[in-house]
């Protein structure tokens, strides 16, 4: 069942939604490369992903904050504000003026009333606010003046708010044009807000922000960007795709399902300008009837007898109408006449993909590569032959099992620069045993030759004997494990993601033992390759 998320409407909805299915493809992209759910997470928050299907890339928040403070870099590169009071004290010098002019006429000079003006007039002050205040008890005799100081009364909050940030960041402002009161104030309004986000964006207090307020100072781009990550979570929580663990978030299984799902579909996108169907086999093993073909009966086949189509041929050969049975005649079938139901034969397999863990698996994008073709190829059997094994091994200095629920996290392993193929082909052949079939194979994905490898349950590893040679101990004792899964039966084919002559020798010399298929391919065609192997053994 599909799940809606519904949040208080903020005007930015209308343009653009973030959709669950799609939080969790780019998800499941970062996590081809190695990174657990919370760390996929932490980097698309961080540094923005794409949007798949779409031409929008969700700027993350250090991108945001970059811009937040580009732009308040070419305000203070475009203003300055030394003058950005100067109409304000103009127009209390004004109104001051007009005051003292009537007092003069009602007074005198010398009168106390003007003695009092006087005085708060010529006060000290360091500060605009401060010389308007002063006058804030006071009884204009001037009906304009007080008017006009009404209004400027009306702007001591605001007026107060400028100074503070200028005397915080006038300095910082060194641009050719000078801002006036009402663009200072702008200025000001815009530089504090913007601040306002940096400090949300950096403590991660995106519920914080407004959405529109981040519009109108980056644009709608960063604003839906804004939306995309405030509800990354939260949606994949509800659509069922995240759970909470221990370490902040995991996958749920359907999410797993999901995402080898959509591994699948990637790397048939490569396949469908082929031939359909490829999942025949020649030897004869279970087999399913055609209900609507059949075809005239040959020496040899099984007896399948589709009976309505025979009794048809028999009677169209004979001439009899349709009636006959009913009036008593008989019907003589011929061989001839015989049809058989057409079948589709199937076998079993039990498969066991060989991955390499090793460290140079980081390279060139090789190990998304074939993580992707980890979890489409169990997608493909679980869901298209669910009577298959199919068992995923990891190998890099050690070979180990890797479970379903463990591949859309797995990494390679850092610090692992060697490669134990052998201890792989053992692990790979006690999963067979357990599992027997009639054609069992191992497909191997890897970039480097053997360089770990055991000796009476001892461990040693060895790199290569100089540039371009290879680790002759690990390759002899490696090739002897490939003699003893040919002994059983078992296909090796490898697919190898780097072309260098020390592993291209060394996986000719195990073809010639296995008589398996190699094949070199980058990892951008790695999945074509692997899935066409492994559909045209079936």
């Amino acid at each position: 069942m599909k799940v809606h998320r519904y949040s208080r409407w903020d005007g930015s909805q209308e343009a653009f939604s973030l959709d669950a299915d799609e939080a969790l493809d780019a998800l499941a992209d970062h996590m081809m490369h190695g990174l657990t759910a919370e760390q996929a997470l932490q980097h698309m928050r961080q540094y923005g992903f794409e949007m798949a299907g779409r031409d929008f890339r969700v700027m993350g928040l250090g991108e945001l904050l970059h811009e937040l403070q580009q732009r308040a870099r070419e305000l203070s590169e475009q203003y300055r504000l030394d003058e950005a009071t100067t109409d304000l004290q103009q127009r209390l010098e004004d109104l001051l003026d007009a005051e003292q002019q009537t007092l003069r006429e009602q007074s005198g000079f010398e009168s106390q009333a003007m003695n009092d003006f006087m005085q708060r007039r010529h006060a000290d002050h360091k500060r605009l606010s401060e010389a308007i205040a002063k006058f804030e008890d006071y009884e204009f005799q001037n009906a304009e003046a007080a008017e006009q100081y009404a209004e400027l009364k009306g702007e001591l909050d605001e007026l107060r708010s400028l100074e503070d940030f200028i005397g915080k960041m006038g300095d910082s402002f060194d641009g050719p044009q000078a801002a006036d009161y009402e663009t200072a104030q702008e200025i000001r309004r815009k530089m504090e807000a913007m601040q306002q986000a940096a400090d949300a964006l950096r403590e991660g207090r995106l519920s914080d922000l407004d959405p529109r307020q981040l519009a109108e100072a980056l644009g709608d781009d960063a604003s839906q960007s804004l939306i995309i990550l405030r509800d990354l979570e939260s949606a994949m929580r509800d659509e069922g795709f995240l759970r909470e663990d221990a370490g902040g978030n995991e996958l749920t299984p359907k999410a797993v399902r999901r995402i080898g799902a959509q591994a699948l579909a990637e790397v048939y996108r490569m396949l469908r300008k082929g031939k359909p169907g490829n999942h025949d086999t020649r030897e004869r093993g279970a087999a399913t009837i055609r209900p609507d073909e059949s075809r005239p009966y040959q020496f040899g086949d099984s007896l399948n007898v589709d009976i309505s189509r025979s009794i048809m041929n028999s009677l169209r050969r004979s001439g009899v109408g349709a009636g006959a049975g009913a009036s008593g005649q008989r019907l003589k079938l011929s061989v001839d006449d015989l049809e058989v139901a057409e079948m589709d034969h199937a076998t079993e397999t039990t498969t066991v993909l060989l991955l390499d863990l090793s460290w140079s698996m980081s390279f060139e994008g090789r190990f998304p590569a074939a993580k992707r073709v980890a979890l489409a190829m169990d997608q493909l059997i679980r869901t298209r032959y669910p009577r298959d094994h199919f068992f995923i091994v990891g190998f890099s200095t050690r070979a180990r099992e890797l479970q379903v629920r463990e591949l859309p996290e797995v990494s390679w392993d850092a610090g692992e620069p060697f490669t134990n193929l052998q201890e792989g082909l053992m692990v790979a052949e006690r999963l067979i045993a357990r599992h027997p079939a009639s054609s069992p194979q191992i497909l191997v994905i890897t970039d480097g030759q053997p360089t770990a490898y055991f000796v009476d349950g001892e461990l040693h590893v060895e790199w290569p004997s100089g540039y371009g040679g290879i680790s002759p101990r690990a390759v002899a004792e490696t090739l002897k494990q490939v003699k003893r899964v040919t002994q059983r039966g078992i296909t090796i084919n490898t697919f190898m993601l780097h072309d260098s002559p020390e592993l291209v020798g060394f996986v000719e010399r195990m073809t010639e033992i296995n008589r398996g298929r190699a094949l070199f391919t980058d990892p951008a065609q790695l999945g074509s390759y692997v899935l066409v192997d492994r559909l045209g053994r079936r």
